[in-house]
């Protein structure tokens, strides 16, 4: 049997559990892994919550980005072998929080030499949606970009991102991740009722492009900053974002594999906070869930 932290209902933290399952196997197109790493993310808890829809089978296995090494591998897959490690996306709702699970193929790489299971852990989903919104719409070096929830894991990672092409950065958030934002070279803004005018100040003529991690009124209130059609995307509230001209976060071709690179390179660091084994899935998820982490959590079972 092999452990696996599921909820049992949609809704709070008082449905989870740690339970044990039959090590999954490998359909066609899977990979099947012994997990060494799992990142932790707010769709995680906004998941269990039923954020995205309550439909899901039940007991639902919580966790959306794992690191690992194959131990069995389906029918038509090619570039992979057992005992590689590998790093990737979960297949059929199987879970990253869990000894064993079972990822996508087509949604996997090879994990290159030099980087840790935990940092792998933390590309699939959140390093490759930071790609992403960087990478939205074609900027020249010089131009503008504030980011909105610029203090934990996907936004640093958004912000070094940004670095590398050449574009200036303005991170929004709490006081306390000032330092964390001004080490990525970026300007600090603080998120409080004077928000927009701060960064008007330093943008007086508006951002080329404002990336959203938080949504809802903070979304609202900087929305104004952002200077023509397009000029939003959100990785966290879409709708709002659509109401501003923006969009949400669309993926682009090749993404985890560019990302694993640059990684690789020493050019992007997912900033790993704190790791939690797995027995204490709960405590990672209600850290995410407070917004005070200031980088990536990630599971080590």
């Amino acid at each position: 049997m092999s452990a696996v932290f599921v909820t049992t209902a949609y809704g709070g933290p008082e449905h989870q559990q740690l339970t044990t399952r039959e090590a999954p196997t490998p359909q066609a197109g899977e990979i099947a892994i012994e997990v060494r790493a799992a990142g932790v993310n707010p769709a995680d808890w906004k998941r269990r919550e039923g954020a995205f829809g309550t439909r899901g089978a039940l007991p639902l296995a919580l966790g959306l980005e794992a690191s690992g090494v194959v131990t069995a591998v389906g029918e038509g897959v090619v570039g992979f072998t057992v005992g590689e490690a590998v790093l990737g996306a979960p297949a059929r709702g199987l879970g990253a929080f869990a000894e064993h699970t079972v990822l996508k193929a087509g949604e996997s790489v090879a994990a290159p030499d030099g980087v840790s299971f935990a940092d792998a852990a933390a590309l699939p989903i959140a390093g490759t949606t930071a790609y992403d919104l960087v990478h939205h719409r074609p900027l020249e070096a010089g131009a503008t970009v504030v980011v909105l929830g610029a203090g934990g894991g996907v936004g640093r990672m958004v912000l070094q991102l940004a670095r590398l092409r050449g574009l200036r950065t303005i991170g929004v958030a709490s006081e306390s991740k000032r330092a964390l934002i001004e080490v990525e070279g970026a300007r600090f803004v603080p998120s409080d009722a004077e928000v927009q005018q701060q960064v008007r100040e330093l943008a007086p003529d508006g951002a080329d492009l404002l990336i959203d991690l938080v949504g809802g009124p903070a979304l609202r209130a900087l929305s104004p900053v952002a200077e023509g059609p397009g000029a939003i995307v959100s990785a966290a509230d879409a709708d709002t974002a659509a109401e501003f001209g923006g969009t949400g976060r669309r993926r682009g071709e090749g993404t985890l594999a560019k990302l694993v690179a640059l990684v690789r390179e020493g050019q992007v660091d997912p900033h790993v906070v704190r790791t939690y084994p797995l027995v204490e899935a709960a405590q990672a998820l209600v850290e995410v869930e407070t917004g005070h982490a200031g980088g990536k959590i990630v599971l080590l079972p």
